[in-house]
């Protein structure tokens, strides 16, 4: 780590601030040499500067007055009450008059008139021919640029600039059936699935909030913080780019994950986006420049096709993105129908899609222009004797309630795919008892099957949305305990960190001293040997913990069983995915 990637973002800002303009310029061109790009310096020369200027220019002092300054203005909805927004809204007139009607799952309107809503219809994003929309509802995509409009019109009380703000480093998207059917707009900020789609100013560390909202900043010293930022964020946890990407002939396949000896993962080029965006999504780095030539993506349909043929012990392909059913069925076909009625593909059982389409757009599988053939792909799958699993991720309930989602459902059960639910538990979004038990209730009627509860993952806004472990299990037992037994297929709450999928079965007393510890055991590992039935392990019982690396060894132990063996898989992680290497070694 060079001595610019060491600056924290403090540091990174005060220099930002710097009234020295030189000092400014040279933080620009380190930064961006520092990342490999092409400056008038050499990348030595302009980490040395940097380093210097930073300790010429700012004492100890300096930083604690800096930290401790009190803003110019407010930076969220919490700074000041009603009424008071009027000063730093550009168009103060516009906060008089009478809000326009707003939108809410309550309302009974015509398809579209979400586009009414704009006081310049002009502006109104017209669908891309990726997304033709149905025959009743056009798909119209929203952006960054997008949010003063929709805050304006339908909570014009709530300042759009913080949000604006959380979405230069949460890249935000949503669609009209979303906007018009899922968001309580007499609700705001404190309806659910307006803080699922719209990045939160509470998402952002304060300091870089500040940063964000400082009109003395330029753009471009804005994107160099966001980037900086961005990339202290873990954008790939669980080691996917160290230890999940496979070789073959020499090379590494871009766009395949093999963490498991009978799953891979693979990425199509064409599903490298989704019909809303989440804010707490884990592969955010997917949509933003963060993850730019390290993004997880491939065209290569003869690399799938090779590299599941060579190992045998491959059962599961999950395609995913992004959202798999971004692509069109065309493109799918491409790389699923040589693995169809194929000697070499037998071993193949299960074609998984990875989508919250049916929560986002589940027109794809009713009136959408792709819905017929879509369906006939999954129809064409099954005929060759593979199972068609659709891992939908359902996040809260009015998800379920629509008459299109329901409808959505019955086309895809029809072809004989099943449908298993997923979703992990959110602060603020679903963390209560009422929530999942509703949400499985609606699952299970429907003939869905619960599958996962997981844990929120260490990436992103992860102190935002995280909930302590404690509080899961207290959620998810009082929800198993509520629902009948067919909705009791569910397992949760489950990290899914980098040495597997652990399962966190509830708290126990061990030991004369009776102990009190969280009782752990792995659902999948990158060795399937930790997942014996008795290998059950313990950590200490801490109620603030919220992740695997917030929780130490019970009883006294230095470490898990299987530490040692995953540290010698990261350290030896030159020669393939954790998959294929337990293939290689049979």
């Amino acid at each position: 780590m060079n001595t610019f990637q060491r600056l924290s973002h403090l540091q990174m800002y005060l220099l930002l601030r710097s009234k020295n303009v030189k000092a400014s310029n040279v933080i620009h061109r380190a930064y961006l040499a520092s990342h490999g790009y092409h400056t008038t310096r050499t990348a030595s020369s302009n980490l040395a500067i940097a380093y210097k200027q930073e300790n010429d220019q700012y004492s100890d002092e300096d930083i604690h007055e800096e930290e401790t300054r009190k803003p110019a203005r407010p930076i969220s909805r919490f700074d000041k009450p009603l009424g008071q927004l009027k000063d730093f809204h550009p168009n103060p007139e516009k906060l008089t008059r009478k809000p326009a009607a707003p939108i809410s799952r309550f309302d009974k309107q015509p398809p579209g008139q979400f586009m009414d809503l704009y006081s310049n219809p002009d502006k109104v994003r017209l669908p891309r021919k990726a997304f033709a929309g149905s025959k009743t509802m056009p798909f119209i995509m929203h952006v960054k640029s997008d949010i003063r409009v929709l805050l304006e019109q339908n909570a014009p009380y709530l300042d759009w600039r913080p949000y604006h703000a959380a979405a230069e480093v949460f890249a935000p998207r949503q669609n009209n059936y979303v906007l018009n059917n899922h968001i309580n707009w007499n609700n705001l900020p404190y309806d659910p699935y307006f803080k699922l789609t719209f990045p939160q100013p509470e998402m952002l560390r304060p300091e870089m909030l500040h940063l964000l909202l400082d009109k003395k900043m330029s753009r471009m010293e804005k994107q160099v913080a966001v980037k900086a930022y961005q990339e202290g964020l873990n954008a790939h946890p669980a080691g996917q780019q160290t230890m999940n990407v496979p070789m073959m002939d020499g090379r590494k396949l871009e766009g395949i994950q093999h963490k498991y000896r009978e799953t891979m993962l693979f990425f199509p080029a064409e599903a490298q986006i989704c019909h809303t965006n989440c804010s707490y999504c884990f592969r955010w780095p997917q949509f933003t420049s963060v993850g730019g030539p390290d993004r997880f993506s491939s065209q290569q349909a003869s690399d799938l096709l090779e590299y599941i043929k060579r190992h045998k012990d491959i059962t599961d392909l999950l395609i995913t993105g992004g959202d798999a059913m971004v692509a069109k069925a065309e493109a799918l076909s491409k790389y699923i129908d040589p693995l169809l009625n194929n000697p070499e593909t037998e071993h193949l059982q299960t074609i998984r899609f990875g989508t919250k389409s049916l929560a986002f757009w589940p027109y794809k599988f009713t009136e959408d222009d792709d819905a017929v053939p879509m369906l006939e792909l999954f129809k064409k799958i099954k005929a060759s004797r593979k199972c068609v699993s659709i891992q939908a991720h359902f996040t809260h309930p009015i998800e379920l309630k629509t008459k299109v989602v329901q409808e959505a459902i019955a086309n895809i059960q029809a072809t004989g795919a099943i449908i298993r639910t997923q979703s992990p538990i959110v602060r603020g979004i679903n963390d209560s008892t009422e929530c999942w038990t509703e949400m499985l209730n609606l699952q299970t009627r429907l003939g869905l099957a619960p599958y996962y509860m997981f844990m929120e993952r260490d990436t992103g806004a992860k102190e935002y949305f995280q909930v302590p472990i404690q509080r899961a299990l207290d959620i998810f037992h009082k929800t198993v305990k509520a629902v009948p037994g067919t909705a009791k297929t569910i397992r949760g709450p489950v990290m899914s960190a980098g040495p597997g999928k652990i399962h966190i079965l509830g708290t126990s007393e061990v030991g004369s001293e009776k102990e009190k510890v969280f009782v752990l055991r792995f659902v999948q590992a990158r060795n399937p040997d930790w997942c014996d039935a008795d290998k059950v392990f313990y950590a200490e019982y801490d109620p603030e913990a919220c992740w695997l690396s917030d929780l130490k060894p019970a009883s006294g132990e230095k470490e898990w069983f299987w530490e040692a063996e995953y540290r010698e898989m990261e350290k030896n992680n030159d020669g393939g995915s954790s998959g294929q290497r337990l293939q290689s070694q049979k």
